[in-house]
């Protein structure tokens, strides 16, 4: 009895206690530890029901797994089959294209690199500035690996067969056009060829980088734009002269790129500028003596055309000094006669002496620019080393600009100053001749009242 109440006890203290009150005696207790073990054999029934559903679940997703995994396998060997043939099969093939193709690699390999070579001459090219994106095309056939086809290759040559023709074609067409500057304006271009290419009296020239034409921002000379400019304006077939630079545009560029007379005056710096006021400095004095001695010739041709002694040239004027002293002897005469012309000769050589100092300073003005720009261009090379050219294109433009302005000024006032030394020399000995002749007459004067 005392087994069984233990046992009570212990389960009634370990199971759960639903209700709320306590049982009242050990009747009751018996009665709620019956009613909850009906329960609990109803639950557990119910828990191993839902366990051995999923169990039955369970085993047969095993079995569907196992099938599904016995059906890849199988699928696997079977397309790892088909691959090993499918290899076995390109490699066949592939030998036999490469039997059958023969030397087409090798003219493949050719056209991709005509399609590289033809890239840059197309890309460059003025017909690309109403053609564009032509070197797309080219630059894919010319990068893809895989062999182009039969429609490429014609399209290849078709190109190439239009550029040919457009370098032997004069055409007119409207494309924007960017001005000297900087604004872009629709305008009516004249290509000739894919050489030259001129708008509205101006060259111009194609930017491949941005596939516009461009206004030369310095312009050939006035002759040459003439020429394009009249070329445009000719509507009829008439046979025209134009301007066409065979290289593309590399010799139009250096030559609007050469530096005209004013840049090159301003490349000899200070020195330049002293030089070439010498050399006006000599040229005006060079006019105004050979006016006075153009003046003072024609005064000395009409004296001795005439028996009238006239003060208003240097002939007359000697000629005034014989008839003041004709009663005295031949002696006196000739020395009053060398004064005379001793007095005119100044007046006859003023400013041939300030002429051939200025000629023989001119040169050496221009040695001393030549030191100066040596001067300076060892002093970039001290500073910079030789490797950039155009730091050292200053000192040698002063230094060479110097020397050939001076070598400019002092020929021309050398030879000016020769011819003016010519005509006052002759002036001079037309003086001492008529002065000669005087004293002759004098002589002969003086002789014929002694005899008498």
């Amino acid at each position: 009895m005392k087994m069984i109440i233990s046992t009570l006890l212990a389960f009634f203290l370990l199971a759960p206690v639903q209700a709320a009150d306590k049982p009242a005696d050990l009747d009751a207790l018996l009665k709620q530890v019956k009613r909850e073990s009906i329960l609990e054999q109803q639950q557990n029934k119910l828990r191993e029901a839902a366990f051995v559903t999923a169990r039955d679940d369970q085993a047969k997703i095993l079995a569907e797994a196992k099938a599904q995994l016995a059906f890849e396998e199988q699928r696997t060997a079977l397309l790892n089959q088909s691959f090993q043939d499918y290899e076995t099969a390109l490699v066949v093939k592939e030998g036999v294209l490469q039997e059958k193709s023969g030397s087409l690699g090798e003219l493949f390999g050719t056209v991709r690199q005509m399609a590289n070579d033809s890239r840059a001459v197309v890309e460059n090219s003025m017909t690309s500035a109403y053609k564009p994106n032509r070197g797309q095309f080219l630059a894919s056939l010319a990068e893809r690996k895989q062999q182009p086809t039969i429609g490429e290759l014609r399209d290849f040559w078709l190109l190439l067969q239009e550029e040919m023709t457009e370098s032997g074609k004069i055409s007119r067409f409207l494309v924007p056009v960017i001005t000297a500057a900087g604004q872009v304006e629709e305008q009516k271009v004249t290509r000739i060829g894919v050489f030259t290419a001129f708008s509205e009296g101006k060259f111009l020239r194609y930017l491949p980088e941005t596939g516009n034409l461009v206004e030369l921002g310095r312009q050939p000379v006035e002759r040459l734009r003439s020429l394009v400019a009249d070329f445009e304006s000719t509507t009829d077939a008439s046979i025209q002269p134009v301007v066409i630079d065979p290289t593309r545009g590399a010799i139009l560029a250096l030559l609007v790129q050469a530096p005209d007379l004013k840049e090159r005056i301003e490349q000899g710096g200070w020195i330049g500028f002293i030089i070439l006021g010498l050399g006006a400095l000599g040229l005006i004095i060079a006019i105004e003596r050979f006016i006075s001695l153009t003046l003072i010739g024609r005064g000395v041709a009409r004296q001795q055309a005439q028996k009238e002694a006239s003060l208003k040239n240097p002939l007359g004027r000697i000629l005034s000094v014989y008839s003041a002293t004709v009663a005295q002897d031949v002696e006196t005469l000739a020395l009053k006669l060398d004064e005379a012309i001793l007095r005119e000769i100044p007046k006859i050589e003023r400013g041939l002496i300030t002429i051939a100092i200025l000629a023989a300073i001119s040169p050496m003005l221009g040695l001393l620019g030549t030191v100066s720009g040596m001067i300076e261009t060892f002093q970039s090379i001290t500073l910079f080393g030789t490797g950039d050219p155009k730091l050292m294109s200053g000192g040698i433009s002063q230094a060479l600009v110097t020397t050939e302005l001076g070598l400019a000024v002092a020929i021309p006032l050398l030879l000016i100053h020769g011819l003016l030394s010519s005509k006052s020399n002759r002036l001079v000995h037309i003086l001492d001749e008529e002065s000669a002749a005087l004293v002759a007459r004098n002589a002969e004067e003086q002789n014929g009242i002694n005899h008498q």
